[in-house]
């Protein structure tokens, strides 16, 4: 309270002083000419600079706010409130720079200051840290749209992403491959070496699909063993084969689990947009169609969907196709 020391104050404003000293809000305020007269403790802390050292000097100099996206100046909000004669918000999406060059992501209000007569002698603004906020926005939308055990898109997000390949592959006049992609037996491997095992199969499985693929594809697990992969940019129908024939050479090899190498296989099934359906959900429904009629033939391959997969896929998938796990040691 070294800012009471030399000053008097009746009870109200004393108070007054210890609450803008206490809370956690950032304020400021500024003369007409722009220039600092106030900071409390948290404006202190968040701009780096001490009162003693801030009065007197530029708003803009002790109040350094940026756009996030274009990393330009913002606009003063304190002159915009003198000038509007109102309350006024921070332009979204500022940073503040503080003294040694930290950036926060902070929102304000900024409005005029009057005396008791009405006249204008300058504005403040209360500032706050909303960084922790944004983090945790950004995260609760991360996992709104991706799975959490592997990291990949979920439906809602592969969903998205689908639709927009459509409406870019309409527009270019240019196929689309949806592949559907179920591990063979996963049951078997769950009930064999247990939940934790099978989870970082999963895990190594997500992993292999995501790198046998281009960027501009798209690998979602949509549940349980199934994976949908999305190509977007195909030139050709025939381009999905050779990438099926990939991803199932990628699954097969053996999966590191704790000191051994498991082996697995995988089904997939393959759809075409526009030959096999024109909306997300008909073209991923025919890939899963298409997969079982794969696993049907013999684990480890790829169909092509055709019309009358449809009805065989509605039957349960033989006992008999379950495959064994193959082991082998890994070398540490």
């Amino acid at each position: 309270m070294a800012l009471l020391t030399n000053m008097k104050f009746d009870e109200s404003g004393y108070r007054a002083a210890v609450t803008l000293a206490s809370i956690g809000d950032g304020v400021l305020s500024t003369d007409l000419a722009g220039n600092v007269t106030y900071l409390n403790l948290a404006a202190e802390a968040m701009t780096g600079w001490s009162r003693e050292a801030a009065t007197g000097r530029p708003l803009g100099e002790v109040f350094h706010i940026i756009d996030r996206e274009s990393r330009e100046v913002a606009r003063d909000p304190l002159s915009l409130a003198v000038q509007l004669n109102r309350t006024v918000g921070l332009t979204p999406n500022c940073l503040l720079v503080r003294r040694d060059g930290h950036e926060t992501a902070v929102e304000d209000s900024a409005a005029p200051i009057r005396d008791d007569s009405g006249k204008l002698i300058g504005a403040v603004i209360v500032f706050r840290d909303v960084g922790a906020a944004l983090e945790m926005s950004r995260q609760m939308s991360y996992l709104a749209q991706h799975d959490l055990l592997t990291g990949l898109p979920n439906r809602l997000l592969l969903n998205d992403r689908l639709t927009e390949a459509i409406a870019l592959a309409r527009r270019r006049r240019k196929p689309l491959a949806v592949l559907f992609l179920d591990v063979d037996g996963f049951k078997t491997v769950n009930d064999s070496l247990g939940h934790a095992a099978g989870d970082r199969i999963l895990q190594s499985v997500a992993a292999r699909l995501g790198g046998a693929l281009r960027q501009s594809d798209t690998v979602s697990r949509y549940g349980g063993d199934e994976f949908v992969i999305v190509l977007s940019e195909i030139e050709h129908p025939g381009d999905a084969g050779p990438v099926a024939r990939k991803l199932l050479r990628a699954v097969a090899g053996p999966h590191r689990v704790a000191a051994e190498g498991v082996a697995v296989s995988a089904s997939l099934g393959v759809t075409l947009y526009p030959d096999h359906g024109q909306a997300a959900d008909v073209l991923i429904s025919n890939a899963d169609a298409a997969m079982y009629a794969a696993k049907r033939a013999g684990v480890g391959n790829y169909r092509l969907f055709e019309p009358g997969m449809t009805a065989l896929a509605n039957e349960r998938e033989p006992a008999s196709l379950e495959p064994a796990m193959l082991r082998a040691s890994v070398q540490n």
